[in-house]
């Protein structure tokens, strides 16, 4: 993956080069000398480029996890207004060495025309429009931010049904580096366009002398040929093309007003001079200083519409930043829990065994509600005994009983209701219908059922060799001992069982291949199923296929299969609710090439009404187990320090309390130096016209 990035970055920074010699103004010389002093001269416009395209990474990882926690998708407003408009154009010119020669114009070109687009005017001293040039890109990124968190529009390929993504699927290791670095959810405004266009009008408008005409044609060439190949490659809709085009004309207007006064604090000269004046006169420099904040100061202790215009902006930057954090941190640990032994949970509750240094204890939270928890059977309780829980009834076994919990009832003495004797048996379950509910025990291969009364209730088939089970109302699934590849589906107080057959889990040729490169072949004669879970409609079952274990998605009504993730990457931990599937996976993980950011367990979901998958985790922290619930998602995350915690993803977004009384007393200060702006511009406008006319 990165030796592909390498070479696109390589190839842009080469074609750069070559091409210096055409573009320059013509009574330029180009010398080696220049090389090494356009550094010396323009270390701040560089340092811009380079933070822009680092902050990148951060803003999508912002955007995957917002996204996902919000649900924020403008996509269909988008597809209302334009329907298949890319469709028909894909259709229309699709050929496979037009795919692959757009695919590398689109990346590398990109490159070339941000990079060039700063070091050809830096290199030859154009000062002036090396500062509009540099602000201009930094404006549309800028811009573009607010877009791109909070109106997320998905690629074409992704969404339109019938349309392909050919560029990211031109090959697997491309694949995996788009992957990598996009969300594909931020269309809205086009980069690929907003920065070239901006790079245009920055020219037509700042190139007075028209020294850099040569220039200028090639960018709006560059133009052309990306507004093309981006509505043909299946990432862009033409919205995104008219709001690329509005942002850079409003980032270039920015720039022309914001220029002198940022150039004038952060020009290289300047700075240069100041940085000489702090290492050899620390005292001056330090009396500089206090003499330009007193001056602030005054200034803002008798603010004019100026001062209060930039009040107001810092007001609701702050506010922007405190939504930002709240809708990328909805996910809280659940408190009261030392050291989790795996969790249960149901539409309201989670339990969980805490291995605690004291001995393993029951620890129930009511998930409306994360400050109380309950524990429970302190004493009586195992590390590894298993339990279950649905609804508001938790079932727990130790090694002479089990027994069963009414939750809305803990804390008091009515909260257990029955005791069991019994041997601990391997797994529990607990499942049935509003009328009634059993508790299904497997214990060494064999299925037995109980009321939650104690009393044992007839299966009505006979099943041995169960290695894994999971129940949906009356409804239970089993994978038996010699059917690694099959599941058997079965119904309590039903003599009758169907078989749903070789469970399929292969991928495409490409995809083995990158497995056998690394030294892990797929072998699909082998293959068994390790997890499953299902519901009325799809069951998803997660398939190892020696190289990896593989999530497969069955659809129940027409029996369709497909790979809700990437084949390469080991899945592990299903869970299913109410359409949505999340898993954990070790995305990216090349196990020839470890690199330690992807070495951590991710929690991926996807909703299966539409087949969008989202990222909830994306960072260096490993996070497995999920729990998907109507309301909440709950999974296991390990800091860096290996303690291990729960935590509860909440679908719906919430603000904290105190980020609440922040945002409420922001608007109002924000609300009131608006009004103060606008009133002092009116009065100082006023003013200006007076002392005009008396003139």
């Amino acid at each position: 993956m990165d030796g592909i990035y390498l070479s696109w970055m390589v190839s842009a920074l080469a074609l750069g080069v070559l091409l210096l010699p055409i573009f320059k103004p013509p009574w330029m010389k180009i010398t080696l000398p220049t090389f090494v002093d356009f550094f010396r001269r323009y270390w701040i416009h560089i340092l811009i480029v380079f933070i822009i395209y680092n902050s990148k990474d951060i803003l999508d990882q912002l955007d995957r996890i917002i996204i996902a926690n919000t649900g924020l998708d403008m996509t269909p407003l988008i597809y209302a207004i334009e329907g298949d408009l890319v469709l028909e154009v894909q259709q229309l010119f699709e050929a496979k060495w037009l795919t692959v020669a757009l695919t590398h114009f689109y990346v590398s070109g990109f490159m070339f025309i941000c990079y060039v687009s700063v070091f050809y005017f830096a290199f030859f001293d154009d000062r002036w429009i090396a500062d509009r040039m540099t602000l201009s890109i930094a404006w549309v990124y800028i811009l573009a931010i607010p877009f791109y968190l909070f109106f997320n529009v998905r690629v074409t390929g992704d969404y339109i049904p019938g349309m392909e993504t050919l560029a990211y699927d031109l090959t697997p290791e491309i694949s995996d580096w788009f992957r990598r670095i996009d969300p594909f959810t931020n269309g809205m405004p086009s980069l690929h366009i907003g920065i070239p266009f901006a790079v245009w009008l920055c020219l037509t408008r700042f190139d007075e002398d028209r020294r850099w005409n040569k220039y200028r044609s090639l960018v709006f060439v560059y133009i052309l040929v990306t507004a093309f190949a981006i509505i043909y490659l299946g990432i862009h809709w033409f919205s995104d093309i008219i709001g690329g085009m509005l942002i850079a004309a409003l980032a270039v207007a920015v720039a022309d007003r914001t220029s002198e006064g940022w150039w004038k604090i952060f020009d290289e000269r300047t700075m240069n001079s100041r940085i000489v004046t702090v290492l050899t006169n620390p005292k001056k420099a330090l009396g500089i200083v206090l003499n330009r904040c007193s001056n602030i100061y005054q200034r803002y202790r008798r603010p004019k519409s100026k001062e209060t215009g930039v009040l107001a902006i810092v007001i609701f930057l702050m506010l922007f930043s405190i939504i930002t954090w709240e809708l990328s941190n909805q996910s809280l640990p659940a408190g009261g829990i030392e050291a989790p032994q795996g969790v249960a949970t149901s539409d309201g509750w989670m339990a969980t065994i805490d291995n605690r240094t004291t001995g393993p204890i029951v620890v129930v939270h009511n998930l409306a509600d994360l400050d109380f928890n309950w524990e429970i059977m302190n004493g009586t309780v195992e590390r590894d005994s298993p339990y279950a829980l649905s609804g508001s009834k938790l079932a727990v076994a130790n090694l002479t009983a089990l027994s069963v919990y009414e939750l809305n009832s803990i804390g008091s003495s009515d909260a257990l209701i029955s005791t069991i004797p019994m041997e601990q048996p391997d797994e529990i379950l607990l499942t049935g219908t509003e009328e009634i509910e059993y508790v299904l025990i497997q214990k060494n291969g064999f299925l037995s059922a109980y009321s939650l009364s104690g009393e044992e209730i007839p299966l009505g088939f006979n099943v041995v060799g169960v290695e894994l089970i999971q129940a949906n109302g009356l409804e239970i699934a089993m994978v038996i001992e010699n059917e690694p590849t099959s599941i058997v589906l079965s119904r309590i107080g039903s003599s009758g069982s169907i078989t749903i057959e070789n469970i399929n889990a292969s991928s495409t040729p490409e995809q083995d291949e990158i497995l056998e490169s690394w030294n892990t072949p797929v072998d699909m004669e082998n293959a068994s199923i390790t997890d499953f879970v299902f519901d009325d409609d799809f069951m998803a079952i997660t398939v190892n296929v020696s190289a990896t274990d593989r999530l497969v998605v069955y659809n129940r009504s027409n029996g369709q299969q497909w790979l809700a993730s990437d084949a390469k990457y080991a899945v592990s931990d299903p869970s299913m609710k109410n359409g949505i599937l999340a898993w954990s996976v070790r995305d990216h993980l090349d196990p020839t090439n470890p690199i330690n950011k992807y070495m951590d367990g991710e929690i991926q979901f996807v909703n299966l009404t539409n087949n969008h998958t989202q990222l909830l985790t994306s960072d260096a922290l490993h996070q497995w187990g999920p729990n998907v619930l109507e309301n909440h998602l709950v999974y296991f995350e390990e800091s860096a320090e290996g303690e291990v915690t729960i935590h509860i993803h909440s679908w719906e977004p919430e603000l904290t309390v105190y980020s609440n009384v922040l945002l409420q007393v922001g608007m109002i200060l924000g609300v009131g130096l608006v009004f103060a702006h606008i009133v002092q511009r009116q009065s100082e406008s006023r003013l200006t016209q007076s002392h005009r006319e008396e003139e």
